[in-house]
């Protein structure tokens, strides 16, 4: 049975789709190709539109999940149209979707999380099995929603004999804590904001949808615009 799998995402910062092909054929995976491509504006707009209550929300977001299964399967197109891969290769895509609300333990003790997604028609329109809906699980049984990236740092990173921390600075930023000695010895959780903020500042500042290529960042300092 084929070990090729396609992982999908679109982080809160809505920067664009990453689309990545691995082989899980060995003990650790490798890497074939991957590409990405920016939402298109009207999509984008909407999707940052239902990240807060507006109008018809119910329908909005099932169109806007229909516009972001179209657009990742665009981009699985070309991925294994660059790779050189037969859909039929493929033994799954992982799509966890566009993240527009995220409360966990909110409200009620449980609260929620809440990603657009259409797999049914992604999995239609690229012919390849669609596995999604990872999050809401983690959370109900009391985590923040990210099940599955402390176990791969684990994987990737942790070594028997040394704590380590691993912080994802994505449009929200997460951290990994890795600690042999612990009764816990992976723990994960949200840490604060990324590159959501940091891209909204540059827009405000600059006009740029994000500060290109960290130009910002390695400048000297002159004090804040404006």
């Amino acid at each position: 049975m084929s070990e090729l799998y396609i992982g999908l995402m679109s982080g809160t910062s809505l920067d664009g789709v990453d689309a990545v092909l691995a082989n899980f054929s060995d003990s650790r995976p490798v890497v074939l190709g991957h590409c990405s491509a920016p939402l298109p504006p009207d999509l984008k707009s909407e999707l940052l539109a239902l990240n807060s209550p507006t109008d018809n929300e119910l329908h909005r977001a099932a169109l806007a999940a229909n516009g972001l299964a179209r657009v990742y399967s665009q981009v699985v197109q070309t991925l294994l149209q660059q790779c050189g891969v037969a859909a039929s290769a493929v033994r799954a895509i992982g799509a966890h979707g566009q993240t527009v609300r995220h409360r966990p333990q909110e409200f009620d003790g449980t609260g929620y999380t809440l990603q657009l997604n259409q797999p049914a028609l992604l999995a239609e329109l690229c012919g390849i099995d669609v596995v999604a809906e990872f999050r809401s699980r983690d959370v109900a049984a009391g985590g923040q929603g990210a099940p599955l990236v402390p176990p791969f740092h684990h994987a990737f990173f942790g070594q028997p004999e040394q704590r380590l921390a691993v912080l994802n600075i994505g449009g929200i930023s997460n951290i990994t804590v890795l600690d042999p000695f612990a009764a816990h010895p992976i723990t994960g959780f949200d840490c604060g904001p990324g590159n959501a903020l940091m891209d909204a500042w540059c827009l405000e500042h600059t006009g740029a949808p994000f500060d290109e290529g960290g130009g910002l960042v390695r400048a000297p300092s002159h004090g804040a615009p404006g």
